[in-house]
């Protein structure tokens, strides 16, 4: 060991007086102010402006890619070769590797002593980027110290496999330049062969394991994985022991196909270890962040643990469909990065894709290029343009094991258990389109669940349906498979229910949505026989059916007023604010005064503590509906009333017709605060039974949903989640809130950081250029 730091501690005095470490110091030091310059001042803008900031530490230095650590990571590769080109080149070079060679200095001592200075110096490069973590830390409140000492090991970990990439590629050649080029080339190659042998699994899953390309992304994000720590050191290893065997061979003059033998009984044993190390039962996680963004949340990993036997997610790809390309075989590894966070904690479970063939008439792309060609033609034409070597199913094949006929043959992916439990996850017609974690731990807990929650939709009297498609069903909220917030991607089952008959138990939700006829009396005892079960229940009525309703509201103590509650129309006066363009001028930009007119009921939730979902409203969001009835409250001693949407400054017009929308609130002669949507909770049989009673039932349909309203900002799908979410006793949708970040402060004013931008992106840089030249001169002078 002393003789191995004798190497090392000369090799680091050559290093640090000669003027390329310190170019190199100077260069980085300056790129690195650049970029987080760069950032902050996007954060100084944003508080001057008068935005939220949250979560600061992570967009600092995560970001979407964007932050600080994400971007330098990238730049690594351009310092690395020049640091290392001559650290055995210039020995091989000069001839006084032969002085190494006749002293008592053992093979792995001299590339030991290499590659410890190597490491010393990667630390002073980490070092440089301590002080803007230093700065990060005095400037941001709450700030998320384990994040960045999480993100600063990963940089370290990257510096130091490059270096021993470099050590290796460094012993090969007495050239300094060709080491440098191979050093670029082999950094290059080992990031491009991820994408190679992606057809064939054996081969992907070696190719895929040795590109460190977005290996320390995680521990930069905050989460360290004992995979990637394993693949630095594994990695650092083999190169290591490459320089050594090369050194040897050198040394001995050993056979080249002896040094060949080495290589590869070397990589074997690291391959190995690198096997080992990635399969999820023997891997360990630690997640350094505040929130735990890098963790599923309690619930997630509360209905994992559900799943006590094997669980296995088989992807349905079909290559006649739009988004055919997410699965190909060449992309599979990264779509296994989706369920990363569930094998984290059920390593049994098991990912498979299938390939299959079939037309859904939707491709119009791809009828308008082949629009004679039959099913087979087409996927034979295909596969020959594409060159795709894989197995491709038949239709017929497919259906022997699941039938893909009521999901339209799109993208899709079947959970099973081994007990023969079956559900979909589906993806979405949205800009993310894959499912988030609310969305597949809600398909999971299909599989757990005793009893699914079911909805059940009252019918025979005219209401409106979870299976109408048109403007006046509710099947978008309700069973829409392509859309993410649809209750049937959150866990909910729905049917129709006849009230000639006595309601099944498992219907725990009942849903009567604006009869347009009277309940006849048997129809109104098993009525009666669910509500005493103390089973929920939403009732939605409708200006001009309130007397079907009332029969039912009333036995709560709640009523529905006659005639249409009304607004004054009003006008959204013009405003005007003070934008930042991306040109670096202040500019103004003016919104323009919309008119919401009379017979549109716009309102604000006037209680928000029932649901987490109301809480996440902001001022701007509105529940929208063409009309609603009041609702009068005679409290009864047993139930508990809370207000969800309530207007004020409105009145009740028995004909909308005669209401002008120049009417202004001067015309009026008494304006009241009246109750929308009311909240009902009383004690039935030991439980808590929940009422919502609504004086409108279009604010649920297909139609105000997809509806876009100029200057409003609608929340209606907010008041929908709550409302299930609630009288599903906060079962389904699935909660995946997470902490609060509380990092959502910095002491920078723009006064004080016009100061210490130029500090920061020249100052530094130049303090170590200054550093650099005077130690440079000092040595030449001696």
């Amino acid at each position: 060991m002393k003789t191995t730091w004798k190497i090392a501690k000369a090799e680091l005095q050559y290093l640090f007086y000669s003027p390329v470490a310190w170019l190199i110091f100077v260069i980085f030091t300056l790129q690195a102010g650049l970029i987080y310059c760069g950032i902050w001042d996007g954060f100084v803008r944003s508080k001057t402006l008068g935005y939220a900031l949250s979560n600061i530490t992570y967009n600092n230095f995560v970001g979407w890619g964007s932050g600080f650590f994400m971007i330098i990571q990238n730049y690594l590769y351009l310092f690395i070769p020049l640091l290392t080109m001559g650290i055995m080149s210039r020995e091989l070079s000069s001839g006084s590797i032969n002085l190494l060679y006749s002293s008592p200095v053992s093979n792995s001592q001299i590339i030991g002593g290499k590659y410890l200075a190597l490491v010393i110096y990667a630390f002073s490069l980490v070092c440089i980027l301590i002080v803007y973590s230093i700065i990060s830390i005095a400037t941001i409140e709450n700030v998320d110290i384990p994040l960045i000492l999480s993100g600063l090991l990963g940089v370290f970990l990257l510096t130091c496999a490059y270096s021993a990439i470099g050590l290796f590629m460094s012993s090969l050649t007495a050239y300094q330049v060709v080491a440098a080029i191979t050093t670029i080339t082999t950094l290059a190659v080992m990031n491009y062969i991820k994408g190679i042998g992606q057809d064939i699994e054996f081969i992907r899953d070696i190719t895929y394991w040795i590109s460190p390309s977005g290996r320390s992304d995680n521990l930069i994000a905050g989460l360290i994985c004992s995979e990637d720590v394993i693949y630095f050191i594994a990695i650092i290893t083999l190169f290591i022991s490459f320089a050594i065997i090369t050194l040897k061979a050198k040394r001995e003059r050993l056979k080249w196909y002896v040094t060949i033998v080495k290589y590869l009984g070397v990589f074997v044993v690291i391959a190995l270890i690198g096997y080992a190390s990635s399969r999820p039962k023997l891997m360990s996680y630690y997640d350094t962040t505040h929130t735990k963004q890098n963790t599923l949340t309690k619930n997630s990993q509360n209905v994992i643990a559900k799943l006590k036997d094997e669980l296995t997610i088989t992807t349905y790809n079909n290559l006649l469909e739009e988004t055919y390309w997410y699965t190909l075989p060449r992309n599979v590894k990264e779509d296994m990065l989706r369920f990363k966070e569930y094998v984290r904690f059920k390593p049994d479970i098991k990912l498979k894709y299938v390939n299959y063939y079939r037309k859904t008439g939707k491709n119009t792309s791809l009828e308008q290029r082949f629009p004679n060609l039959s099913e087979k033609e087409t996927i034979d034409t295909l596969r020959k343009l594409n060159n795709w070597k894989f197995n491709i199913l038949s239709p017929e094949e497919v259906l022997k094991t699941v039938d893909l006929e009521p999901e339209g043959y799109q993208f899709v992916r079947l959970l099973e258990r081994k007990d023969g439990q079956r559900t979909f996850l589906r993806i979405f017609d949205d800009i993310r389109k894959f499912p988030f974690e609310a969305e597949i731990t809600a398909a999971m807990k299909r599989l757990v669940m005793d009893e699914l929650p079911v909805v059940g939709f009252v019918a025979g009297h005219g209401e409106w349906s979870c299976y109408d498609g048109s403007d006046r069903g509710y099947r978008f909220f309700t069973q829409q498979k392509n859309f993410r917030y649809s209750l049937v991607n959150q866990g909910f089952d729905f049917e129709h229910i006849s009230l000639k008959e006595e309601v099944p138990q498992k219907i725990k939700m009942l849903v009567i949505a604006d009869p347009k006829e009277m309940l006849s009396e048997a129809e109104m005892e098993n009525l009666n026989k669910y509500i005493d079960r103390g089973d929920n229940l939403m009732i939605l009525g409708e200006p001009g059916n309130q007397q079907f309703v009332n029969p039912i509201t009333e036995k709560f103590g709640v009523k529905m007023l006659p005639g249409v509650v009304v607004k004054p129309g009003r006008i959204i006066e013009p405003e005007t604010r003070i934008v930042y363009t991306s040109s670096g001028k202040n500019e103004v930009d003016t919104i323009p005064a919309i008119t919401i007119p009379a017979d549109l009921m716009v309102v604000n939730a006037v209680d928000t503590t029932l649901s987490y979902y109301l809480k996440r409203l902001r001022k701007d969001n509105k529940l929208v509906a063409p009309s609603f009835c009041a609702l009068e409250v005679n409290a009864l001693d047993n139930i508990k009333y809370v207000p969800w949407f309530a207007t004020g400054d409105s009145w009740i017009e028995s004909d909308l017709s005669n209401l002008s929308k120049n009417d202004n609130l001067s015309s009026v002669q008494q304006l009241d605060s009246l109750t929308l949507i009311a909240a009902l909770a009383r004690s039935v049989n030991g439980k808590e039974q929940r009422i919502l009673i609504s004086g409108d039932s279009e604010w649920l349909n297909n139609k105000e949903l997809v509806t876009p309203r100029n200057g409003i900002q609608a929340a209606n799908y907010y008041l929908i989640n709550a409302a299930f979410f609630w009288l599903s006793n906060e079962e389904v949708p699935i909660d995946v809130r997470r902490p609060s970040a509380i990092d959502r402060n910095i002491k920078f004013t723009k006064s004080g950081w016009a100061i210490a931008n130029p500090l920061i992106k020249w100052g530094y840089p130049g303090i170590l250029l200054i550093f650099g030249v005077l130690i440079w001169i000092r040595r030449r002078g001696r």
